[in-house]
């Protein structure tokens, strides 16, 4: 099977790249005017953690055109342009899409179920010491890398002022301040499950990444506009820096790497479901 060489036709941008980068650059700006007006719009549109009271279904679709720097939204949107152009041109508007939204929520859904197994150590011991606390269990609680690992910066302040007001109700009042330290570790769970907070098109340009290298597999992608590569050899060497990238989870690092890799899963299995679809209705046409 041969594959054309995809070549822009003029400055034309097809309607559904368009609008996403319309959309993109508005709810950019608007979350920058509102944020210097006290309103957290990334908070309220960003994709929750399911199990958050911030979580609300709809986040599943806001996230995508959310971003959290200039930097950000630049290279996505420079993504979505120069791959999304190409592929909507072949597939049109409707499949383009439902292609793109599918790959962002197949994204959210994979970075969740890695933080969900992330978070399980973590929860059990969090889940143990409220059903059953006692002090033994508090210090280790402390002490663990799991309060060590997911506490916020705010979280870890507050813990100062706990520890301080624990200590002086320990000896007064020992019951007191066992239910106190419950509330502190309820509030620490809490705490865990509203931190992540996902925003960005960057599962659903994956996608796109994937769906460029399978249609056009041998065009040529410049990395940093310098060092040439097909197409078809970008994304495999794209996934494998995502996957090494996630599996490390060095420290400070950010990226939901996961999500990445969960937009170009997502994107896999829908353009194979679309070809065995395509031969199976071939195959009916001509029986």
């Amino acid at each position: 099977m041969s594959y054309p060489n995809f070549r822009p036709q003029g400055f034309a941008i097809p309607e559904v790249v368009k609008n996403i980068l319309i959309i993109n650059v508005l709810m950019y700006f608007a979350t920058t005017v509102m944020e210097s007006r006290g309103v957290d719009l990334t908070d309220a549109l960003g994709l929750h953690y399911f199990l958050s009271e911030k979580f609300k279904v709809w986040q599943f679709i806001t996230y995508m055109f959310m971003h959290g720097s200039f930097m950000h939204i630049l290279f996505n949107m420079f993504a979505v342009f120069m791959f999304g152009a190409a592929i909507e041109s072949v597939w049109g508007p409707k499949k383009f899409l439902t292609y793109y939204i599918l790959t962002g929520l197949g994204a959210a859904v994979a970075h969740y179920a890695i933080v969900y197994y992330q978070m399980q150590p973590a929860m059990a011991f969090i889940n143990d010491y409220i059903d059953a606390p006692s002090i033994e269990k508090l210090q280790s609680l402390i002490s663990s890398d799991a309060f060590k690992n997911f506490s916020s910066q705010e979280m870890l302040e507050h813990y100062n002022s706990f520890s301080a007001t624990f200590n002086e109700m320990a000896n007064s009042d020992p019951a007191g301040a066992m239910k106190y330290s419950v509330d502190f570790v309820k509030e620490f769970k809490a705490d865990i499950y509203n931190a992540p907070v996902v925003v960005g098109a960057s599962g659903a340009v994956f996608g796109l990444l994937l769906a460029y290298g399978m249609t056009y597999p041998n065009s040529i992608i410049y990395i940093y506009f310098a060092i040439p590569l097909k197409a078809k050899y970008f994304v495999i060497l794209y996934g494998l820096i995502e996957l090494f990238s996630g599996v490390a989870n060095v420290p400070g690092d950010n990226v939901a790497h996961f999500a990445h890799l969960g937009g170009l899963v997502t994107g896999l299995i829908i353009i194979q479901f679309w070809k065995n679809n395509n031969r199976r209705r071939q195959k009916d046409y001509f029986n």
